[in-house]
């Protein structure tokens, strides 16, 4: 009977599985013995239809009892798949990186390469069969049903995660995770470089490209540069003039989005945004935000100059314009410039003529807020300044100012012809009629 050296052993290994480079488990070395035994069996037959003497004997007694079909080399071949599957999947269930090897284990190696003319039947389709999801509507499949049923949402518009504090509605319960962080005021990621934090990991990314040497997307219109393409497109819209967002209420336009949404609760009176400490609700994230600092006490926004405290940086930003004298904001109807872009907004409504903000008892429009504020207290009977000398009551903070003047005899107004001081402007624009004629 023929015999093996063990070189010639070893040498058959190593053609098999290539050289080991770390300690296999007792799993790869039961598996690599069964394919091993294999390649023996096949090397017996070749050697038995050479008319190999001296090895007639072993070959007859069977390795296994291998039922044979009318193709040997498919039968060959599902076996050995049907092991290896078998054999790693028990392999990763009982023993997960067992070598702790980062070039994995051995068991991924132990199906031999094709042989020369050997019919490749588990390729096609059968490859992709574990994308069992397909999606009814566009075709496209996926390998777990939850992935095919959060997709079919995409078609038919359900929304099933509903914010408990707004009305928002979400398809993904980790957008409605990401929604809530709005009403809570949690920022979870913060930047490395400058310490700004964010709700969303996407937002931080976006973030991250603005300390970059480079700016990805550059403005075709000015030298400005923006690391995400939606902040260059809301920016060409200063350039453009475009504004694709409209009020369905006042027909008002807007830039952006968000500015829409904020604006819509002026008119429809929502308050997303509530205190989790005394549950007052506020229109807008901002205004929550510096709200918090009535409970915390904090302003950590100082001014270089006068030392005035702020709890918000764009305040602060605002404050500083009274000592430069900064007016940024133009208007283009007739060149009036405000410090405050809230200001512009105001004034252009003179020229417009529009009046957003309606009284709910008698109808009488406003171009302010504020205004329509003032004018609820005639409805409700309120007079909450009072003067302290003569202990009379105003619906207005500034008729009390213009009523101290009576107490105290100041007179701003000066009349620039004769000198004549008045308590009030409108009292000085009378007296001027006198001089025009």
């Amino acid at each position: 009977m023929a015999t093996r050296t063990k070189p010639e052993t070893a040498k058959l290994q190593e053609d098999l599985f290539g050289t080991q480079r770390h300690q296999p488990s007792t799993v790869c070395r039961i598996m690599q013995a069964k394919v091993v035994l294999r390649r023996l069996e096949d090397m017996r037959s070749v050697w038995l239809e050479a008319g190999t003497t001296g090895i007639k004997e072993e070959v007859e007694r069977p390795v296994n009892n291998e039922k044979k079909t009318e193709s040997p080399q498919r039968q060959k071949r599902e076996d050995q798949v049907a092991v290896h599957k078998k054999e790693k999947l028990a392999h990763v269930k009982e023993e997960p990186n067992v070598t702790g090897s980062t070039g994995g284990c051995q068991a991924d190696n132990l199906i031999p390469p094709l042989s020369d003319g050997e019919e490749d039947w588990d390729s096609g389709p059968k490859r992709h069969a574990d994308k069992c999801c397909q999606c009814s509507e566009c075709g496209k499949s996926y390998v777990q049903k939850s992935t095919l049923k959060r997709h079919m949402r995409t078609h038919t518009g359900e929304k099933p995660f509903a914010c408990t504090l707004c009305t928002k509605k979400f398809t993904q319960k980790g957008d409605l995770k990401i929604h809530s962080r709005s009403h809570t005021g949690e920022k979870p990621f913060s930047s490395l470089v400058c310490g700004q934090s964010f709700s969303a990991k996407g937002k931080l990314n976006t973030h991250a490209r603005s300390h970059g040497a480079e700016s990805l997307f550059p403005c075709s219109f000015c030298a400005k540069g923006f690391p995400a393409k939606s902040d260059l497109t809301v920016h060409t819209r200063t350039h453009t003039g475009e504004r694709p967002y409209v009020c369905s209420f006042c027909g008002q336009r807007f830039t952006q989005q968000g500015q829409l949404t904020q604006h819509t609760r002026s008119h429809t009176g929502e308050k997303p945004f509530r205190c989790s400490l005394c549950g007052q609700a506020f229109s807008k994230k901002q205004t929550l935000e510096s709200h918090a600092s009535v409970h915390t006490g904090e302003k950590p926004f100082s001014c270089v100059v006068c030392g005035q405290r702020f709890t918000q940086r764009a305040n602060l930003k605002m404050h500083r314009r009274s000592h430069t004298g900064e007016k940024p904001f133009d208007c283009t109807v007739c060149g009036q410039k405000f410090t405050k872009k809230a200001s512009l907004k105001t004034h252009k409504r003179r020229h417009t003529g529009e009046k957003p903000f309606a009284c709910s008892d008698c109808g009488q429009t406003f171009t302010r807020n504020g205004s329509l504020k003032i004018h609820a207290r005639i409805h409700a009977g309120l007079k909450p300044f009072s003067c302290s000398s003569c202990e009379q009551v105003f619906t207005q903070k500034e008729s009390l100012r213009v009523h101290m003047r009576t107490h105290t005899g100041e007179k701003p107004f000066p009349c620039l012809v004769c000198g004549q001081k008045f308590t009030q402007k409108g009292n000085l624009k009378i007296h001027m009629r006198l001089h025009a004629t």
